[in-house]
Formats: structure tokens, C-alpha cells, sequence
């Protein structure tokens, strides 16, 4: 079955690939397959080649003797560590650090947020550090609201977005009723009406 679902190769040659989507598919296929921790790592092996199966030959060799078999979660440390720079590693957190919305949509914001937390799971640790550090960087237009429903209830990082995306649509909405209103007002605003001139009404009384 593993095969079937045609799971990706990776040969460690091309720098231009993202390591950690390379671990995301192969992670997704083997969760399809219902794999153990311990059959994670010996599928994924098998479809590393050339350099990066060397690696993993030296890796398993480096392991000491006498120890269980290696776990999923062990492999993909390893595998970051080696695979993916330390100087990536620090400019990811550093661009992390310092995402926000901006002119962004809500919706915009979450999918570029969950993209580069992918790389700072250690900054993440919690369910709530996620949702505040989401939260920290929302646009004005909604942050106030985000923030109090944050601080006054438990609420999962998907609700968090969810709550943040309606929020943006209600006060948009308002803010383009408003407008139309106003220049409703303004464009039916004249002076004076028809006839309403002094010099008619001399015209008119004088014969």
C-alpha cells in the first residue's frame, strides 16, 4: 500500500527543496496508512536515496547499541537538524517572529501563519501560545476584539481564526454600509429649490 500511494523521494541533492515539506507528505502518507512510530521510520527510509539515504545509514549507525528502534518524532529531528541549515533555521524564526497581517486578509494571514510555523514548532509549545502569538499580529481592524476573546476564554487556534475571520467580514460590511450612506447624504444635499429665487417672486408680485 505504501507504494501505491506514490510517497515522495528525496534524495538530498537539490537545494531549492523545503525539507520540512518533504517530512509533511511523507508524514501524510504514512498516517493514510495507519503506520506505527516504528514503521514510520523504516518506510520513510526507503525512499531516501543517494545522499540523504547515506545519511540516514550513518544516523542509524550513530544510535547507541541497545537502544528501541528509532521513533517517527526522532527521525524527523535528525533528519531537520541535518538537512535543513542552521542559518535557514534562524532566518525562518527570525521572519516568523515578525509576521503579522498587515494588508493582508484574516484568511490571507492564517494560511502564511501556519506555513512558517511549521519551522518554530519550539516557539509554539501550547495550544495558547499559538493563538496569542496569532492574535499578536492581527491587523487593528480586529485585534481588539481577538485579544479580549483570548484572554476570556479558552479557544482553540482554529475557533481563534474562525472568530477573527468573522469578526474582519461584520466590520467591513459595516464600514461599506456607512460609506454608501454618506455619500448618499452628500449626494442629495443642494441648496435652494425650483422658483425659490428672490427676483421670481418680485417678478410675480409686481404684476
Amino acid at each position: 500500500m505504501f507504494l501505491q500511494l506514490d510517497p515522495l523521494v528525496f534524495m538530498g541533492t537539490n537545494p531549492e527543496e523545503d525539507h520540512q515539506d518533504i517530512i509533511d507528505e511523507m508524514h501524510k502518507t504514512l498516517r493514510c496508512m495507519r503506520a506505527t512510530e516504528m514503521e514510520a521510520v523504516d518506510l520513510a527510509s526507503y525512499r531516501l536515496k543517494e545522499v540523504a539515504y547515506y545519511w540516514f545509514e550513518m544516523w542509524e549507525e550513530s544510535r547507541k547499541e541497545g537502544i528501541p528502534p528509532a521513533s517517527w518524532s526522532e527521525f524527523v529531528d535528525a533528519f531537520i537538524d541535518h538537512f535543513l541549515p542552521v542559518e535557514t533555521k534562524a532566518a525562518r524564526a527570525t521572519k516568523f517572529e515578525n509576521i503579522g497581517q498587515g494588508s493582508m486578509s484574516v484568511r490571507d494571514y492564517h494560511m502564511r501563519f501556519a506555513h512558517m510555523s511549521k519551522y518554530v514548532i519550539y516557539m509554539l509549545p501550547t495550544m495558547d501560545f499559538r493563538v496569542r502569538r496569532f492574535v499578536q499580529g492581527l491587523s487593528p481592524l480586529v485585534i481588539n476584539e481577538a485579544a479580549t476573546t483570548a484572554l476570556n476564554s479558552y479557544i482553540n487556534y482554529r475557533n481563534m481564526v474562525a472568530f477573527a475571520q468573522a469578526t474582519e467580514t461584520h466590520k467591513l460590511k459595516n464600514r461599506m454600509e456607512r460609506e454608501g450612506s454618506n455619500k448618499a447624504r452628500s449626494g442629495g444635499n443642494f441648496s435652494g429649490s425650483f422658483g425659490d429665487s428672490g427676483g421670481g417672486r418680485s417678478a410675480f408680485r409686481g404684476g
